[in-house]
């Protein structure tokens, strides 16, 4: 990410043009941004701007609901409020699609630093989104031993203000891994028998045989 903010500005411009490059049809309002992307609303206000003004968003409105509370009564509005969304008429969409693709803001070593937290590490393994295999079933596999769900849950968040998409994955304690792993779990063999980069292995998965 270092690279990118060298190259773009801020790292939380990065994580900005992610988000909306990776969902291209989607319209997001300030909140959104800043919640999917962990960058304050100040902040991702003036990075919209900026990238508005140059013509990769533009404004578009969308239909919020809200709830309010009267006492012990609540009720749900609907209303509008300013949102954006990727301009398709920006020339070069294309080409920033791939250069951001290509270069993974989190790989290796970075994602071990990042998920070291949810409990004893025991196999990590990438796959999708990180190696930019879109029919891959999930985006990050993990093994580890006293499992951290909190923990995982922050994680998994980062990851995604990171990546700019939502991140699907599993988390398994060894055991449960190791008995799905001997009954041949279809989630699991559709990681491992598909193009996959293994990150971390100390079950000895990698040298498994990937057929019964």
């Amino acid at each position: 990410m270092d690279i990118l903010a060298k190259l773009f500005g801020t790292a939380e411009k990065v994580r900005i043009m992610r988000l909306f490059l990776f969902n291209n049809d989607v319209v997001f309002d300030l909140d959104t941004v800043a919640s999917r992307t962990l960058v304050s609303p100040a902040k991702a206000r003036i990075e919209i701007s900026t990238l508005q003004k140059i013509g990769l968003l533009k404004g578009k409105s969308l239909s919020r609901t809200i709830e309010r509370k009267r006492g012990k009564k609540v009720t749900l509005h609907k209303e509008r409020v300013s949102g954006w969304v990727l301009n398709p008429a920006f020339k070069y969409i294309q080409q920033l699609q791939s250069f951001l693709i290509n270069i993974s803001p989190v790989k290796g070593n970075e994602i071990l630093k990042k998920v070291g937290k949810i409990g004893k590490l025991r196999l990590v393994i990438t796959a999708g989104v990180f190696i930019q295999n879109w029919e891959s079933r999930l985006d990050l596999l993990v093994v580890c031993d006293g499992l951290k769900k909190g923990a995982l849950d922050r994680t998994i968040r980062n990851l995604e203000a990171e990546m700019g998409k939502e991140i699907r994955y599993s988390a398994f304690e060894t055991g449960e891994f190791q008995y799905r792993l001997g009954m041949y779990d279809k989630l699991i063999r559709d990681v491992l028998d598909y193009p996959h980069e293994t990150v971390l292995d100390k079950l000895g998965v990698s040298t498994q045989k990937t057929t019964e």
